[in-house]
């Protein structure tokens, strides 16, 4: 997306004559500027919409229900959960790559296009497998393979994407606005989730066959998805990191954290870097509500409470003297194993175990996507309001205690109509407060210097705690001594509640205590309650937020240029 077109040459007078400048980028319009952030946003929306149809497809019950179709087992199934997770240790490689490039855009596009386009390999895979008849265990591990592939190439654009959408969206409307677009996500997967469910179960060339077409469905979905981050501001790694090297625009401590400005006569001063024009938008970063640029940054250790300073000449990685995000680091490790000893075995659990057809499963699972679509705004506001924190703290507990309830169930009547679907429904209404959340106080925790790198890390190491759990869950399933399935679940809620732990030690700039939460969720009546806003009005609101978030920057970028 171009804003304006690039000035000509300009020339400077110099001793030896004139000598040709670079090109100057005229900075845009407060109303383009404003303009421009508002469709990134809108063009992220989308984007996050066809990604969904793509992902339901090549990572959900589907893929699932196609490898029990095969005959696959338990830890097959494990494996195929843990890979997506093993990939995620190459988030790191793909941070330094991401961080040596011109364009957030590019690096993404040549990352997810091909990881994407593969797909069409499994594609052409199972149509060769129905005219040659192929064995069910070879197209097994052909799926397991391009699984594996798919996913190493799409971790390498993780971090860098992550970084890339921290640029975008201002802080404090950060649970508004991805609550919303987790929504419309959400919105996708209830609706193309049973249909696709049923068009798999009634096609008349049997369940594979189906599964191949859904496929290439899903991959037209996935490049149509890509196409929306055109319409997305770019930014340029390259020039965010000089300006935030210079320290000309100011020092700043953490993201979620305010910024440390110099103080004159009791007021607070921040500068504020202009906007640049990248080839398909322009670089700079939309501001915060206050009106503080997200340029600000750590240039100077000290400058972050967090760190732990050290005397000796051979410094370790800001990430590992950095407490909070240490704390950070082992509550997330913890509870993506805890989460994973069990949860790629709730579909096989009802696949297998119960026999349930896979039209229900689906219809099961959006139930759990409606769920998610009505309680992510709702989290997202309550996010904005108390933190994050607390709010994984409340919510974990009930999210860990889940599997024990599973325990009940059976393939009979009441079990079909009413208890896995309310356990559905828990489920969506609960995972929409922990994933919202982990990702937003992700991007807390994490200095604006080095996001890409504490995401990355993040991942690798979540990668590797998820993938141990899946493989050790895959284990233990196969074997009935130790309980089967149903034991695996039993042992996965203890750990959760342990996982939790470290949790309380993890620092949030402006979160607030549980008991606060309480009030805030269950007032007194001396105390305001939390206003309600209708779920029609969230888009209004996000466009009034977006307005403030961006006045002061626009302005601040026009008195520069005057």
């Amino acid at each position: 997306m171009r804003l304006n077109s690039i000035a000509p040459e300009s020339f400077s007078e110099q001793p030896h004559g004139l000598v040709a400048t670079a090109p100057i980028a005229p900075s845009p319009s407060p109303i383009a500027a404003k303009q421009a952030i508002r469709t990134s946003l809108r063009a992220s929306t989308l984007d996050g919409v066809f990604a969904a149809v793509f992902s339901t497809i090549t990572s959900g019950v589907l893929l699932s229900n196609f490898l029990v179709e095969l005959h696959a087992s338990p830890t097959e199934i494990g494996l195929l959960s843990s890979i997506p997770m093993v990939a995620n240790l190459i988030q790191p490689l793909g941070a330094f790559l991401g961080d040596r490039v011109n364009s957030r855009h590019n690096y993404c596009l040549w990352v997810y296009a091909p990881s994407r386009l593969l797909w069409l390999v499994l594609v052409a895979g199972i149509a060769f497998a129905h005219w040659w008849h192929v064995e069910a265990q070879r197209l097994v591990w052909w799926t397991l393979a391009i699984v594996c592939l798919t996913h190493f190439i799409g971790a390498l654009g993780s971090a860098v994407w992550l970084s890339w959408l921290a640029a975008l969206v201002p802080r404090r409307l950060r649970g508004r606005y991805f609550g919303i677009r987790n929504s419309a996500a959400s919105l996708t997967n209830l609706l193309c989730v049973p249909l696709l469910g049923l068009a798999v179960s009634a096609f008349p060339g049997g369940s594979l066959q189906a599964f191949g077409v859904v496929l290439l469905l899903g991959v037209v979905a996935g490049i149509i998805s890509l196409g929306f981050q055109f319409l997305m501001v770019d930014v340029n790694p390259q020039r965010q990191q000089e300006e935030e090297g210079s320290g000309e625009w100011g020092v700043g401590s953490r993201e979620s954290g305010s910024r440390q400005p110099s103080t004159v006569s009791g007021q607070e001063t921040a500068n504020s870097a202009p906007l640049v024009i990248n080839p398909i938008g322009f670089t700079g970063e939309a501001a915060d509500t206050d009106g503080r640029s997200r340029q600000a940054l750590i240039t100077d250790d000290s400058q972050n409470p967090h760190l732990i300073s050290l005397s000796t000449p051979y410094a370790l990685p800001p990430f590992l003297r950095d407490k909070n995000f240490l704390f950070f680091l082992l509550y997330f490790s913890g509870w993506m194993f805890a989460v994973n000893l069990s949860a790629p075995f709730f579909n096989l659990y009802m696949l297998d175990n119960l026999a349930i057809d896979v039209s229900w499963v689906t219809i099961y699972t959006s139930l759990q996507a409606g769920a998610t679509l009505v309680m992510l705004v709702v989290w997202g506001r309550l996010a904005d309001r108390v933190g994050n924190r607390p709010i994984l703290l409340a919510v974990g507990i009930l999210v860990a205690v889940t599997p024990l309830f599973w325990l009940g169930t059976g393939a009979n009547t009441l079990s079909v109509w009413l208890w896995l679907p309310l356990l559905h429904v828990i489920a969506g209404a609960t995972w929409a407060a922990i994933d919202l959340c982990n990702n937003n106080l992700q991007l807390g925790v994490a200095p604006v210097q080095q996001q890409a790198s504490y995401f990355a890390v993040a991942a690798a190491i979540a990668g590797i705690s998820g993938a141990l759990g899946t493989t050790v869950g895959g284990f233990l399933a196969e074997f009935a001594d130790y309980g089967g399935i149903p034991g695996l679940f039993a042992l996965s809620a203890i750990v959760r509640l342990v996982a939790l732990l470290p949790l309380v030690l993890v620092h949030e700039q402006r979160g607030q205590s549980l008991h606060q939460m309480m009030q805030v969720l269950f007032p007194s009546k001396a105390a305001p309650a939390l206003e309600t806003v209708p779920a029609y009005s969230q888009a209004v609101l996000l466009k009034a937020q977006l307005d403030d978030a961006t006045h002061c920057t626009v302005d601040k970028s026009v008195t520069m240029e005057e």
